[in-house]
Protein backbone atom coordinates (compact mmCIF):
# COMPACT_ATOMS: atom_id res chain seq x y z
CA UNK A 1 0.00 0.00 0.00
CA UNK A 2 1.35 3.42 -0.93
CA UNK A 3 2.10 5.98 1.78
CA UNK A 4 -0.22 8.99 1.76
CA UNK A 5 -0.80 12.08 3.82
CA UNK A 6 -3.77 14.38 4.25
CA UNK A 7 -3.54 18.11 4.88
CA UNK A 8 -6.27 20.53 5.90
CA UNK A 9 -6.66 23.84 7.75
CA UNK A 10 -8.84 24.46 10.79
CA UNK A 11 -12.37 24.60 9.35
CA UNK A 12 -15.30 26.60 10.73
CA UNK A 13 -18.56 25.89 8.89
CA UNK A 14 -22.08 27.23 9.34
CA UNK A 15 -24.48 30.15 9.08
CA UNK A 16 -23.01 33.37 10.50
CA UNK A 17 -19.61 31.75 11.00
CA UNK A 18 -18.15 34.86 9.37
CA UNK A 19 -18.66 36.46 12.79
CA UNK A 20 -15.69 34.48 14.10
CA UNK A 21 -13.10 36.10 11.83
CA UNK A 22 -11.83 38.55 14.47
CA UNK A 23 -11.47 35.91 17.16
CA UNK A 24 -9.65 33.63 14.70
CA UNK A 25 -7.15 36.30 13.77
CA UNK A 26 -6.57 37.12 17.42
CA UNK A 27 -5.65 33.49 18.07
CA UNK A 28 -3.17 33.65 15.21
CA UNK A 29 -1.43 36.72 16.63
CA UNK A 30 -2.64 39.23 14.05
CA UNK A 31 -2.02 42.91 14.76
CA UNK A 32 -2.77 44.52 11.40
CA UNK A 33 -4.74 42.59 8.80
CA UNK A 34 -4.33 42.82 5.04
CA UNK A 35 -7.91 42.33 3.82
CA UNK A 36 -8.09 41.10 0.21
CA UNK A 37 -11.34 41.18 -1.75
CA UNK A 38 -12.86 42.51 -4.98
CA UNK A 39 -15.45 45.18 -5.86
CA UNK A 40 -18.28 42.66 -6.36
CA UNK A 41 -17.84 41.14 -2.91
CA UNK A 42 -17.60 44.62 -1.39
CA UNK A 43 -20.87 45.60 -3.10
CA UNK A 44 -22.55 42.46 -1.74
CA UNK A 45 -21.79 43.63 1.82
CA UNK A 46 -19.55 40.79 2.99
CA UNK A 47 -16.42 42.92 3.39
CA UNK A 48 -18.36 45.37 5.54
CA UNK A 49 -19.33 42.47 7.81
CA UNK A 50 -15.74 41.28 8.10
CA UNK A 51 -14.57 44.81 8.96
CA UNK A 52 -17.27 45.01 11.65
CA UNK A 53 -15.95 41.88 13.34
CA UNK A 54 -12.33 43.01 12.99
CA UNK A 55 -13.21 46.20 14.81
CA UNK A 56 -15.02 44.29 17.55
CA UNK A 57 -11.75 42.41 18.08
CA UNK A 58 -9.78 45.70 18.08
CA UNK A 59 -7.80 44.70 14.97
CA UNK A 60 -6.41 47.26 12.57
CA UNK A 61 -6.72 46.49 8.86
CA UNK A 62 -5.98 47.68 5.34
CA UNK A 63 -8.45 46.82 2.54
CA UNK A 64 -7.11 45.97 -0.93
CA UNK A 65 -9.52 45.14 -3.76
CA UNK A 66 -7.46 45.39 -6.97
CA UNK A 67 -8.03 41.76 -7.93
CA UNK A 68 -9.60 40.72 -11.22
CA UNK A 69 -11.00 37.32 -12.22
CA UNK A 70 -8.02 35.10 -13.07
CA UNK A 71 -5.55 37.10 -10.90
CA UNK A 72 -2.47 38.37 -12.68
CA UNK A 73 1.17 38.34 -11.60
CA UNK A 74 1.37 42.16 -11.58
CA UNK A 75 -1.73 42.35 -9.36
CA UNK A 76 -0.07 40.05 -6.83
CA UNK A 77 3.09 42.19 -6.84
CA UNK A 78 0.99 45.33 -6.41
CA UNK A 79 -0.81 43.74 -3.47
CA UNK A 80 2.49 42.76 -1.90
CA UNK A 81 3.72 46.37 -2.09
CA UNK A 82 0.60 47.53 -0.22
CA UNK A 83 0.97 44.77 2.36
CA UNK A 84 4.53 45.89 3.10
CA UNK A 85 3.83 49.63 3.05
CA UNK A 86 1.00 49.23 5.56
CA UNK A 87 3.09 46.92 7.77
CA UNK A 88 0.53 44.14 7.96
CA UNK A 89 1.28 40.82 9.61
CA UNK A 90 -1.75 38.67 8.66
CA UNK A 91 -3.95 38.14 5.59
CA UNK A 92 -7.68 37.60 5.17
CA UNK A 93 -9.21 36.73 1.80
CA UNK A 94 -12.94 37.31 1.28
CA UNK A 95 -14.24 36.27 -2.10
CA UNK A 96 -14.17 33.64 -4.80
CA UNK A 97 -11.22 31.60 -5.96
CA UNK A 98 -9.49 34.50 -7.68
CA UNK A 99 -9.44 36.57 -4.49
CA UNK A 100 -8.29 33.69 -2.33
CA UNK A 101 -5.56 32.62 -4.77
CA UNK A 102 -4.28 36.20 -4.95
CA UNK A 103 -4.32 36.51 -1.16
CA UNK A 104 -2.28 33.32 -0.79
CA UNK A 105 0.19 34.46 -3.43
CA UNK A 106 0.69 37.78 -1.62
CA UNK A 107 1.25 35.91 1.63
CA UNK A 108 3.84 33.74 -0.13
CA UNK A 109 5.82 36.74 -1.36
CA UNK A 110 5.52 38.60 1.95
CA UNK A 111 7.94 36.19 3.60
CA UNK A 112 9.70 34.53 0.66
CA UNK A 113 10.33 37.48 -1.67
CA UNK A 114 11.11 37.49 -5.37
CA UNK A 115 8.66 37.18 -8.24
CA UNK A 116 5.56 35.01 -8.02
CA UNK A 117 6.68 33.35 -11.26
CA UNK A 118 9.63 31.78 -9.44
CA UNK A 119 7.29 29.53 -7.45
CA UNK A 120 5.59 27.72 -10.33
CA UNK A 121 5.52 23.99 -9.66
CA UNK A 122 5.60 21.93 -6.48
CA UNK A 123 7.12 22.74 -3.07
CA UNK A 124 9.28 25.73 -3.94
CA UNK A 125 8.38 27.74 -0.82
CA UNK A 126 11.06 27.73 1.87
CA UNK A 127 9.85 30.17 4.56
CA UNK A 128 6.62 30.11 6.63
CA UNK A 129 3.81 32.39 5.46
CA UNK A 130 1.97 35.01 7.56
CA UNK A 131 -1.22 33.83 9.29
CA UNK A 132 -4.00 33.36 6.74
CA UNK A 133 -7.78 33.20 7.20
CA UNK A 134 -9.85 32.56 4.06
CA UNK A 135 -13.58 33.17 3.69
CA UNK A 136 -15.04 31.88 0.39
CA UNK A 137 -18.12 33.57 -1.06
CA UNK A 138 -18.69 31.02 -3.83
CA UNK A 139 -19.27 27.26 -3.67
CA UNK A 140 -16.68 26.18 -6.15
CA UNK A 141 -13.00 26.98 -5.91
CA UNK A 142 -12.03 25.16 -2.70
CA UNK A 143 -9.05 27.53 -2.42
CA UNK A 144 -9.83 28.18 1.24
CA UNK A 145 -8.64 24.66 2.11
CA UNK A 146 -6.23 23.87 -0.73
CA UNK A 147 -2.47 23.93 -1.25
CA UNK A 148 -2.96 25.57 -4.67
CA UNK A 149 -2.62 29.11 -5.98
CA UNK A 150 -3.26 29.73 -9.69
CA UNK A 151 -1.86 32.98 -11.10
CA UNK A 152 -1.75 34.34 -14.66
CA UNK A 153 1.72 34.90 -16.12
CA UNK A 154 0.63 38.04 -17.96
CA UNK A 155 3.49 38.26 -20.45
CA UNK A 156 2.96 34.67 -21.59
CA UNK A 157 -0.85 34.83 -21.21
CA UNK A 158 -0.83 31.49 -19.43
CA UNK A 159 -1.66 30.38 -15.91
CA UNK A 160 0.98 29.01 -13.58
CA UNK A 161 0.15 26.48 -10.89
CA UNK A 162 1.81 26.84 -7.49
CA UNK A 163 1.43 23.87 -5.14
CA UNK A 164 2.78 23.78 -1.59
CA UNK A 165 1.47 22.73 1.81
CA UNK A 166 2.63 26.20 2.93
CA UNK A 167 -0.29 27.65 0.93
CA UNK A 168 -2.91 25.86 3.02
CA UNK A 169 -4.57 28.63 5.08
CA UNK A 170 -4.50 28.45 8.86
CA UNK A 171 -8.26 28.79 9.14
CA UNK A 172 -11.09 28.47 6.61
CA UNK A 173 -14.43 30.05 7.50
CA UNK A 174 -17.26 28.75 5.31
CA UNK A 175 -20.49 30.68 5.79
CA UNK A 176 -23.21 29.38 3.41
CA UNK A 177 -25.11 32.66 3.71
CA UNK A 178 -22.50 34.33 1.48
CA UNK A 179 -23.84 32.26 -1.43
CA UNK A 180 -27.17 34.10 -1.38
CA UNK A 181 -25.70 37.09 -3.24
CA UNK A 182 -24.58 35.09 -6.29
CA UNK A 183 -26.61 35.04 -9.50
CA UNK A 184 -27.60 31.89 -11.38
CA UNK A 185 -24.70 31.95 -13.84
CA UNK A 186 -22.03 32.29 -11.17
CA UNK A 187 -23.75 29.68 -8.99
CA UNK A 188 -23.85 27.28 -11.94
CA UNK A 189 -20.27 27.86 -13.08
CA UNK A 190 -18.75 27.57 -9.62
CA UNK A 191 -20.89 24.53 -8.85
CA UNK A 192 -19.66 22.72 -11.95
CA UNK A 193 -16.12 23.75 -10.96
CA UNK A 194 -16.67 21.99 -7.64
CA UNK A 195 -17.97 18.96 -9.55
CA UNK A 196 -14.85 18.91 -11.71
CA UNK A 197 -12.75 19.00 -8.51
CA UNK A 198 -14.70 16.05 -7.13
CA UNK A 199 -14.46 14.01 -10.32
CA UNK A 200 -10.83 14.74 -11.14
CA UNK A 201 -9.67 14.09 -7.58
CA UNK A 202 -11.61 10.80 -7.54
CA UNK A 203 -9.97 9.41 -10.69
CA UNK A 204 -6.59 11.06 -10.00
CA UNK A 205 -3.52 8.83 -9.87
CA UNK A 206 -2.86 10.36 -6.42
CA UNK A 207 -6.30 9.54 -4.97
CA UNK A 208 -6.42 7.78 -1.60
CA UNK A 209 -9.26 6.08 0.32
CA UNK A 210 -9.76 9.26 2.34
CA UNK A 211 -9.92 11.60 -0.67
CA UNK A 212 -12.19 9.18 -2.55
CA UNK A 213 -14.80 9.29 0.22
CA UNK A 214 -14.82 13.09 0.10
CA UNK A 215 -14.94 13.17 -3.71
CA UNK A 216 -17.93 10.84 -3.92
CA UNK A 217 -19.88 12.64 -1.20
CA UNK A 218 -19.26 15.97 -2.94
CA UNK A 219 -20.68 14.47 -6.15
CA UNK A 220 -23.80 13.26 -4.31
CA UNK A 221 -24.44 16.70 -2.83
CA UNK A 222 -23.86 18.51 -6.13
CA UNK A 223 -26.13 16.15 -8.06
CA UNK A 224 -28.93 16.77 -5.54
CA UNK A 225 -28.50 20.44 -4.77
CA UNK A 226 -26.80 22.40 -7.59
CA UNK A 227 -29.96 22.71 -9.67
CA UNK A 228 -32.09 24.12 -6.80
CA UNK A 229 -29.21 26.34 -5.69
CA UNK A 230 -28.99 27.83 -9.18
CA UNK A 231 -32.77 28.19 -9.35
CA UNK A 232 -33.08 30.30 -6.19
CA UNK A 233 -30.73 32.63 -4.37
CA UNK A 234 -32.72 32.06 -1.17
CA UNK A 235 -32.81 28.25 -0.97
CA UNK A 236 -30.65 27.90 2.13
CA UNK A 237 -30.86 24.11 2.23
CA UNK A 238 -29.30 24.02 -1.23
CA UNK A 239 -26.74 26.70 -0.35
CA UNK A 240 -25.58 24.82 2.75
CA UNK A 241 -25.29 21.60 0.77
CA UNK A 242 -23.32 23.26 -2.02
CA UNK A 243 -21.01 24.96 0.48
CA UNK A 244 -20.32 21.56 2.03
CA UNK A 245 -19.83 19.95 -1.39
CA UNK A 246 -17.32 22.61 -2.39
CA UNK A 247 -15.48 22.15 0.90
CA UNK A 248 -15.33 18.37 0.52
CA UNK A 249 -14.20 18.57 -3.10
CA UNK A 250 -11.59 21.17 -2.12
CA UNK A 251 -10.14 18.92 0.58
CA UNK A 252 -10.11 16.03 -1.89
CA UNK A 253 -8.32 17.80 -4.73
CA UNK A 254 -5.88 19.58 -2.43
CA UNK A 255 -4.60 16.15 -1.43
CA UNK A 256 -5.23 14.07 -4.57
CA UNK A 257 -4.48 16.88 -7.08
CA UNK A 258 -6.49 17.16 -10.31
CA UNK A 259 -6.12 16.22 -13.98
CA UNK A 260 -6.40 17.22 -17.61
CA UNK A 261 -9.58 19.30 -17.23
CA UNK A 262 -7.72 21.78 -15.06
CA UNK A 263 -4.43 21.49 -16.96
CA UNK A 264 -6.29 22.56 -20.10
CA UNK A 265 -8.66 25.09 -18.53
CA UNK A 266 -5.77 26.94 -16.88
CA UNK A 267 -4.33 27.72 -20.30
CA UNK A 268 -7.59 28.98 -21.76
CA UNK A 269 -8.20 31.18 -18.71
CA UNK A 270 -4.74 32.66 -18.97
CA UNK A 271 -5.04 33.33 -22.68
CA UNK A 272 -8.54 34.76 -23.05
CA UNK A 273 -9.40 35.61 -19.42
CA UNK A 274 -12.64 33.60 -19.48
CA UNK A 275 -14.41 32.41 -16.28
CA UNK A 276 -12.58 29.39 -14.86
CA UNK A 277 -15.71 27.53 -13.80
CA UNK A 278 -17.34 27.95 -17.19
CA UNK A 279 -14.25 26.63 -19.00
CA UNK A 280 -14.19 23.58 -16.72
CA UNK A 281 -17.88 23.03 -17.30
CA UNK A 282 -17.37 22.91 -21.07
CA UNK A 283 -14.27 20.69 -20.94
CA UNK A 284 -15.46 18.21 -18.30
CA UNK A 285 -17.70 16.02 -20.52
CA UNK A 286 -14.99 15.73 -23.20
CA UNK A 287 -12.32 14.71 -20.68
CA UNK A 288 -14.70 12.27 -19.01
CA UNK A 289 -15.01 10.49 -22.34
CA UNK A 290 -11.24 10.50 -22.88
CA UNK A 291 -10.34 9.22 -19.40
CA UNK A 292 -13.02 6.51 -19.34
CA UNK A 293 -10.63 3.73 -20.40
CA UNK A 294 -8.45 4.32 -17.34
CA UNK A 295 -11.06 3.74 -14.63
CA UNK A 296 -14.39 2.14 -15.68
CA UNK A 297 -15.04 0.78 -12.16
CA UNK A 298 -14.66 4.27 -10.70
CA UNK A 299 -16.96 5.63 -13.40
CA UNK A 300 -19.63 3.21 -12.23
CA UNK A 301 -19.23 4.54 -8.67
CA UNK A 302 -19.42 8.10 -9.98
CA UNK A 303 -22.59 7.35 -11.91
CA UNK A 304 -24.22 6.02 -8.75
CA UNK A 305 -23.08 9.04 -6.72
CA UNK A 306 -24.52 11.32 -9.41
CA UNK A 307 -27.93 9.70 -8.98
CA UNK A 308 -27.98 7.18 -11.82
CA UNK A 309 -29.51 3.72 -11.36
CA UNK A 310 -26.70 1.25 -12.03
CA UNK A 311 -28.49 -1.81 -10.64
CA UNK A 312 -28.45 -4.82 -12.97
CA UNK A 313 -26.33 -3.09 -15.60
CA UNK A 314 -23.04 -4.30 -16.99
CA UNK A 315 -19.90 -2.47 -15.91
CA UNK A 316 -19.69 -0.83 -19.33
CA UNK A 317 -23.30 0.36 -19.36
CA UNK A 318 -23.29 1.48 -15.71
CA UNK A 319 -20.02 3.37 -15.98
CA UNK A 320 -21.13 5.18 -19.14
CA UNK A 321 -23.98 6.72 -17.13
CA UNK A 322 -21.44 9.01 -15.42
CA UNK A 323 -21.01 10.97 -18.66
CA UNK A 324 -24.78 11.09 -19.17
CA UNK A 325 -25.34 12.54 -15.69
CA UNK A 326 -22.71 15.27 -16.11
CA UNK A 327 -24.00 16.27 -19.56
CA UNK A 328 -27.59 16.48 -18.33
CA UNK A 329 -26.59 18.62 -15.35
CA UNK A 330 -24.62 21.02 -17.56
CA UNK A 331 -27.54 21.20 -19.98
CA UNK A 332 -30.06 21.96 -17.22
CA UNK A 333 -27.81 24.81 -16.04
CA UNK A 334 -27.50 26.26 -19.58
CA UNK A 335 -23.73 25.76 -19.61
CA UNK A 336 -22.28 26.42 -23.10
CA UNK A 337 -21.09 23.28 -24.87
CA UNK A 338 -18.45 24.93 -27.06
CA UNK A 339 -15.26 26.83 -26.20
CA UNK A 340 -15.89 29.12 -29.16
CA UNK A 341 -18.77 30.58 -27.14
CA UNK A 342 -16.12 31.98 -24.78
CA UNK A 343 -14.09 33.52 -27.60
CA UNK A 344 -11.47 30.83 -28.21
CA UNK A 345 -10.24 30.57 -31.82
CA UNK A 346 -8.76 27.59 -33.68
CA UNK A 347 -5.47 29.38 -34.29
CA UNK A 348 -4.93 29.61 -30.51
CA UNK A 349 -5.20 25.88 -29.91
CA UNK A 350 -1.63 24.93 -30.81
CA UNK A 351 -0.19 27.27 -28.17
CA UNK A 352 -2.52 26.23 -25.36
CA UNK A 353 -2.04 22.55 -26.22
CA UNK A 354 1.72 22.84 -25.69
CA UNK A 355 1.24 24.77 -22.45
CA UNK A 356 -1.38 22.30 -21.16
CA UNK A 357 0.87 19.28 -21.43
CA UNK A 358 3.36 20.95 -19.07
CA UNK A 359 0.80 21.95 -16.43
CA UNK A 360 1.40 20.32 -13.03
CA UNK A 361 -2.16 18.97 -12.95
CA UNK A 362 -1.49 16.81 -16.00
CA UNK A 363 0.82 14.56 -13.94
CA UNK A 364 -2.08 12.95 -12.06
CA UNK A 365 -4.47 12.51 -14.98
CA UNK A 366 -5.38 8.79 -15.05
CA UNK A 367 -4.79 8.38 -18.79
CA UNK A 368 -1.56 9.38 -20.52
CA UNK A 369 -1.91 12.36 -22.83
CA UNK A 370 0.23 13.63 -25.69
CA UNK A 371 0.16 17.08 -27.22
CA UNK A 372 -1.79 15.53 -30.10
CA UNK A 373 -4.40 14.20 -27.68
CA UNK A 374 -4.80 17.60 -26.06
CA UNK A 375 -5.04 19.34 -29.41
CA UNK A 376 -7.70 16.90 -30.63
CA UNK A 377 -9.79 17.40 -27.50
CA UNK A 378 -9.57 21.18 -27.76
CA UNK A 379 -10.73 20.95 -31.38
CA UNK A 380 -13.64 18.69 -30.39
CA UNK A 381 -14.68 21.16 -27.70
CA UNK A 382 -14.26 24.22 -29.94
Amino acid sequence: MKVSKFMAPEIIFGDQSISQVGECLGRLGAKKVFLVSDPGVVAAGWVEQVIHYLRLSHLDYHLWTDVTPNPKDFEVHSGLAEYLVHECNAIVGVGGGSVLDAAKAIALLATNGGSILEYEGVDKISHPLPPMVMIPTTAGSGSEVSQFSIIVYSERKAKITIISKSLIPDIAIIDPQTLMTKDRRLTSNTGIDALSHAIESYISLAATPLTEVLSLQAMRLIAQHLRPSAASQYNMEAKRAMAMASLQAGLAFSNAILGAVHAMSHQIGGLIDAPHGEINAILLPYLLEFNYLAAPEKYKNMAEALGENVSGRSLHDASRLAMKAVKELASDLDIPVRLSALGLCEEQIELISRHSINDVCMATNPRDMSVDDVRELFLKAL
